[in-house]
């Protein structure tokens, strides 16, 4: 078995072919929980291989603290070269960038295979391999400067520390973490400016701490005057860095959609969810027909977007296609179209029109009189309980829904006029509008008696 400066080749073939696989293992989970779930699109590839970087890169720093202070020990008294005091840390960011790019072959196999919207970001992929690199040499000055037992899982756990602290900071130095920003939304798109100004900044801050960790050890002038240049690379990278927005609107998109029974468009990557969203949202746009909501199409918008239905178009938030994302999407819409009303007793009332438009079983309340509202709605029909929210869905906007609105409530129930259906005449139930603004804006105050023709009796 031939020796290395007193480290066997072997070991440290074993140690690279270890930390490969872990490095492997560890950046697919990390990169499977970044993923958005059910989304085909490139930029999803590179913003989950980005992500496992705040796992696989303390793991790294600690692999070459630990090869950094066997090294030390194992060159104790000698004189180094240039070369020779680079080579080894150079091996160990080749050894940590072929697992990154193994994480990233494994990850677009699928991609590959399949008809994937978006593009491949070489930039994105060249600045987290730059972000790796990093990771790697802080480890290596770490484990020099400090050869101790106790150096190599300190450095994996300040490097994570430090940088999930850039990362989460969401404000100018998460910029200068290698990283997308989480959540990742797919409107916003993957630019190459940002990552190639994040990939110089991160050039050039690891080949200055490499280059003066040289310099210190070999002496050489040479290698120092590097080091400061590399510097000045560092500073123009982080003032390109800072200097250039983050994106502030969506880029514009291809919609991929589906029009009927209604028309439903989303991001290409999201075209899976289009039969699911299609069905849920044809039921709402039924109840809705004929009111000032009433819609024919349906768009995912981007996530920081406010909704607001208008002019035929429901505009929906879509962050993943994950168990129950269409029931989700549903209920923000729905959300949206009425604001919650200030007092228990007007939001009660509100909660029950809610709860029919999501299909959900209608909510008794806290009070008597939404029991029986509640109950009094649920004896509608269909057709009657869209044809009630056609008259007064702007009292259900506005928060003017009360009792009279639902028969008159349990006190008035008794006198509410009792109208037997026939064959020949259509179903009646009563509406007390009493707080319902007429056409010139003033509450009508005397009780109406509205009919719905079905042309049958109810069974």
């Amino acid at each position: 078995m031939r020796e290395h400066a007193g480290v066997s080749r072997e070991e440290l073939k074993h140690s690279a072919a270890v930390t490969v696989a872990v490095l492997l293992a560890l950046g697919l989970v990390a990169a499977w929980n970044v993923l958005i779930p059910g989304v085909d699109a490139w930029e999803n590839i590179v913003a989950a291989v980005i992500g496992s970087l705040r796992m696989t890169g303390p793991v790294a720093a600690a692999f070459a603290a630990w090869v950094a202070l066997r090294k030390r020990r194992a060159l104790r008294g000698r004189a180094l070269t240039t070369w020779r005091a680079l080579k080894a840390p150079l091996a160990i960011v080749v050894v940590v960038l072929g697992s990154f790019a193994a994480t990233v072959l494994v990850l677009a196999v699928k991609t590959v295979l399949t008809d994937q919207a978006g593009r491949l970001s070489l930039s994105g992929l060249g600045m987290g391999m730059a972000g790796l690199a990093l990771y790697s040499v802080i480890g290596w000055v770490a484990g020099w400067v400090v050869p101790k037992a106790y150096t190599p899982p300190l450095a994996g756990l300040a490097c994570y520390g430090a940088f999930s602290w850039l990362a989460d900071d969401r404000g100018w130095a998460d910029k200068l973490a290698p990283g997308t920003g989480e959540p990742y939304d797919l409107f916003q798109g993957l630019s190459g400016a940002p990552f190639f100004d994040q990939t110089i900044w991160l050039l050039g801050i690891t080949a200055a701490l490499l280059l003066g960790w040289a310099a210190l050890v070999t002496r050489q002038a040479l290698v120092l005057a590097c080091a400061l240049l590399s510097v000045l690379a560092a500073g123009m990278g982080v003032s390109r860095v800072l200097a250039h927005p983050k994106p502030a609107a969506a880029v514009e998109i291809a919609y991929s959609c589906q029009d009927w029974p209604i028309t439903v468009c989303v991001h290409p990557g999201m075209r899976a969810g289009l039969t699911e969203l299609g069905a849920t949202f044809t039921q709402i746009a039924s109840r809705l027909a004929g009111t000032p909501a009433a819609f024919t199409r349906v768009e995912q918008r981007p996530l920081d977007e406010e909704l607001k239905p208008a002019n035929g178009l429901a505009p929906i938030h879509v962050p993943d296609l994950s168990a129950g994302f269409a029931e989700e999407a549903a209920y923000e819409y729905i959300e949206s179209l009425a604001a919650r009303c200030p007092g228990t007793v007007a939001d009660g009332y509100r909660e029950i029109v809610m709860a029919w438009l999501r299909g959900e079983p209608l909510p008794g309340g806290p009070l008597p009189e939404h029991q029986y509202a509640a109950s009094w709605f649920s004896w509608l029909s269909e057709h009657q309980r869209r044809e009630w929210l056609r008259m007064f869905y702007s009292d259900f906007q506005n928060c003017w829904l009360s009792s009279t609105h639902f028969g008159g409530g349990p006190a008035r129930a008794q006198v509410a006029p009792q109208v037997l259906p026939t064959p020949e005449t259509s179903h009646v139930y009563p509406v007390y509008p009493e707080t319902t603004s007429t056409g010139g804006g003033t509450p009508s105050s005397s009780p109406i008696v509205t009919t719905v023709r079905t042309g049958s009796a109810p069974g």
